[in-house]
């Protein structure tokens, strides 16, 4: 009986591994080589779904797809054994961080290693690479890998951006010839205008990770919180002169990086190294890329008590298959797969060599955060009486990285500082009163994005240096070195709506604080219907209204018939909007319904510039508010077509930022334009294309002797610079550098452009363009004599910010020039600065 028991069950071992035995190598399964041309998406998608067909070691699943309807992949690759309990493996590391209740077993921890690939889609090695991984994974006759899986599990991601990667792929595969051109002239070298960098909307996906404003970051960081991994590893590509980047990471680090991810670091630095030297490869480590910004691939995991770690291959859009390089020798696609499959294995293997200190600082990292947070800030306080549609926006926010938050358990004096006044003061925490408390497993993250302050060690960062979460969604806050006991949860009150439509109704009556009021007034003009804004305040029912209220009126959609209560209803219902039925135009104050106060929205004609010279970031945050954000149409004009475009059928012109030429010709025709009743609204550094042009107010300086005393103080500074070392250039460089900083603007709340903001508000400056108050125009938005200012800031910029212009309205005969000196769309996560930027839209200079 034993002896048969044998039989059947190597009988059945056989059958086991004749089921896996296809499979094959991606040299094998492509059409072609590895290295010899790229893959297009769905080929790299056939690939991994072969591998999970045809080997134990791997599963995979789809776990969203992108705005062009491509897969979102990842492919699971660990033992057999661990493959069959895999969910609760996760399960048990979930344990560890306290975001699910129970103890955790022992005999279930793996290390967990997640690789991401090709994020920006032109570098295109990440994706290629995870092909040859995944296959050196899940072979069973890999003793190495095996070995390694035992104790680790393997999540790869094969491209964050398939879409931004399919554009430069099925770019280069049309247009590239047979045989590789390695020179950097040659047009196979040259991808057109957006480039494959960026996703769909033309958004940086590596910069998306904390706002998560995209489909593909919302979909990967579902299931990310669904495993918080020991290791996070971002598979990029720099320029193609560069050697190969690994960790650790140059400095600033900000300061809630543990002493254990960042020695970490080093230890797999090291192991890399080894490979590396062997090979003859050139590398370089502590340069560049630092880890200060929340936001990114490296940053964000480690700010979710992982090890980030972003990787950097020579490459990128420009590199093709293969490209020249200065010292002579040839980069080849091949190459750069090669360097990124070795340290992929490489963190693999130095992850399982240490699983047990990775998961036990992992779960020390999650303990300190409920026992004991590290940040200066214990408890974060928003004002209940903050809008509650902003309020409702902050909370998804919270709610999509997994951040508690609820009320305080009784009512408290507390010593807070002033997010508003920069200010310290004590204040008592009422009772609907939005409570964050950093005791609570997402304490590191929390800290990071509510800080009103951030500490940069190194002003030599890479990218923005304050985000504050408070200032970005203008909402009244506080934060307490004090500790508060918070019940979770918070709940708002459930959309009454209009139960019945009365026919009788005089006008509907909608307040104005939020981006989900512009949705609804956007919707509303969709459907053909005239909607007023009130210019000033007023009362009615005993209920103050504040400027920029709407007001819908019988009288002005007479057209409509009955029609237009029920287009009123469904709107209102459609984006849950409350609205005031009201039976007369009669006001108790102020003025009323049919008053020059009450301003007829003229129906929006859009056109915005794109293409060519362009920045396509810019285009694509406009894009992207349109069809996301508010859901309205507009058409996209190739910015070199712009002096043979006839603009009469627009009433509203974007220029976007980029290097595209605005010439004499043109800026004669938009002022022409303008003149006749056109509003253009100039984004961001697209304001210089209009400086000292004719007809158009902006300049630098506002008198001739400001001009003149500026250039005696740069003279002066090229004097002094002649005795100055050589060390020390590139800091000095900087004292005019804003990398990105908060920066308090005095609002001139009267004016259109700043109806249902509140002062102070609070700009994220991405530029270094200063320029004093406009004559002739309204300076609505302006700095004072000593403003706030977050993050880092050169030193001669800080100076020169003071009494400066930040947002303007210049009327010009029958239109308006709109300068929006800093970008309010930058990155789609500055709340308040799309309602700015709504105001330009729907208010400003009618």
């Amino acid at each position: 009986m034993m002896k048969k028991l044998q039989l059947i069950l190597v009988f059945l071992f056989s059958i086991s591994i004749s089921c896996f035995s296809q499979l094959q190598s991606p040299d094998d399964f492509l059409p072609h080589k590895i290295g010899e041309q790229f893959t297009p998406h769905y080929m790299l998608v056939d690939y991994m779904q072969h591998v999970a067909s045809n080997s134990p070691n791997a599963q995979l699943v789809q776990y969203g797809e992108t705005n062009e309807k491509r897969p979102l992949i990842l492919l699971y690759i660990s033992t057999p054994e661990n493959l069959a309990q895999l969910d609760a493996i996760r399960e048990n590391n979930l344990k560890k961080t306290g975001m699910i209740e129970g103890d955790s077993d022992p005999a279930l921890d793996k290390a967990i290693v997640w690789i991401s690939c090709t994020v920006h889609g032109n570098e295109a090695s990440g994706a290629e690479s995870s092909m040859p991984t995944a296959y050196a994974l899940a072979d069973p006759n890999n003793t190495q890998t095996q070995a390694w899986l035992q104790n680790t599990i393997v999540i790869l991601d094969p491209t964050i951006n398939p879409d931004g990667y399919s554009r430069y792929t099925h770019w280069y595969r049309r247009f590239a010839h047979n045989i590789p051109n390695p020179d950097p002239r040659s047009s196979e070298h040259s991808e057109p205008w957006p480039g494959g960098r960026v996703n769909h909307y033309y958004f940086d996906l590596n910069r998306d990770w904390a706002w998560q404003t995209q489909v593909e970051s919302q979909h990967r960081l579902k299931i990310y919180h669904q495993w918080m991994p020991h290791i996070h590893v971002d598979l990029h590509e720099q320029g193609y002169n560069s050697p190969y980047y690994f960790a650790p990471a140059a400095r600033p680090y900000h300061q809630y990086i543990t002493d254990w991810q960042a020695d970490f670091q080093k230890e797999i630095g090291q192991n890399h190294a080894k490979y590396f030297d062997q090979n003859g490869w050139l590398y370089f480590t502590r340069q560049v890329f630092d880890l200060l910004y929340p936001s990114y691939g490296d940053t964000y995991p480690i700010f979710n008590g992982a090890i980030g770690m972003t990787y950097e291959q020579a490459g990128g859009g420009s590199a093709g298959r293969a490209i020249k390089l200065a010292n002579g020798d040839t980069l080849r696609l091949i190459d750069r797969i090669n360097h990124h499959h070795t340290t992929s294995l490489s963190t693999i293997e130095i992850s399982s060599i240490n699983s047990g200190r990775l998961i036990q600082n992992f779960e020390k990292f999650y303990s300190d955060n409920i026992n004991n947070p590290q940040g200066e800030y214990k408890t974060y306080i928003i004002k209940g009486s903050n809008p509650t549609p902003k309020l409702k926006a902050f909370c998804e926010l919270m709610d999509k990285n997994h951040i508690q938050y609820g009320k305080a358990q009784s009512n408290s004096a507390v010593n807070v500082y002033d997010y508003q006044t920069g200010e310290e003061k004590r204040m008592n925490i009422e009772a609907n009163d939005l409570v964050i408390s950093a005791y609570q497993p997402k304490a590191v993250l929390a800290q990071t994005l509510l800080d009103p302050n951030t500490f940069v060690e190194d002003s030599m960062t890479y990218d923005i240096t304050a985000w504050s979460l408070p200032y970005a969604y203008g909402l009244e806050a506080y934060a307490s070195t004090q500790r508060v006991n918070v019940n979770t949860g918070y709940e708002f009150s459930n959309y009454s709506g209009l139960n019945t439509v009365d026919p009788n109704t005089y006008a509907y009556l909608a307040k104005w604080e939020a981006m989900s009021n512009a949705k609804f007034l956007a919707g509303l003009l969709k459907n053909g219907v005239r909607v007023r804004y009130a210019t000033q305040n007023f009362k009615l029912n005993n209920i103050d209204y504040a400027p920029g209220t709407l007001v819908i009126t019988r009288a002005d959609n007479r057209k409509m018939g009955a029609r237009f209560h029920q287009i009123i209803k469904q709107t209102a219902d459609q984006y849950e909007q409350e609205i005031d039925a009201v039976q007369s135009g009669l006001v108790q104050e102020g003025w009323d319904f049919g008053s020059g106060t009450m301003r007829l929205i003229d129906q929006p004609n859009i056109a915005v510039l794109t293409g060519t010279g362009t920045s396509s970031y810019s285009y694509g945050q406009i894009w992207y508010y349109f069809e996301q954000d508010i859901d309205f149409p507009f058409d996209a004009i190739p910015a070199d077509a712009l002096g043979r475009t006839d603009l009469s059928p627009y009433n509203i012109l974007i220029m976007p930022e980029g290097f595209y030429r605005v010439g004499s010709s043109e800026a004669s025709k938009i002022s022409s334009w303008v003149s006749g009743g056109g509003r253009l609204i100039a984004l961001g550094t697209s304001v210089r294309k209009l400086q000292d042009k004719e007809g158009f107010s902006l300049s630098r300086y506002a008198s001739e002797s400001a001009k003149n005393e500026a250039k005696r103080r740069s003279d002066q500074e090229q004097l002094d610079n002649r005795f100055h070392p050589f060390a020390g250039s590139q800091r000095r460089s900087i004292s005019n550098y804003n990398p990105g900083s908060i920066v308090q603007l005095d609002l001139d709340e009267t004016h259109p452009l700043a109806f249902g903001l509140y002062e102070p508000y609070f700009t994220l400056k991405t530029n270094s363009l200063i320029y004093e108050p406009l004559k002739g125009a309204w300076n609505v938005g302006r700095t004072g004599k000593d403003p706030i200012i977050k993050g880092f800031m050169g030193y001669k910029l800080k100076q020169e910010v003071k009494q400066s212009v930040t947002f303007a309205v210049e009327n010009k005969g029958g239109g308006a020039v709109i300068y929006l000196i800093d970008n309010p769309l930058f990155r789609s996560f500055w709340e308040n600065g799309k309602m700015l930027f709504s105001n330009a839209l729907f208010f400003a200079g009618q």
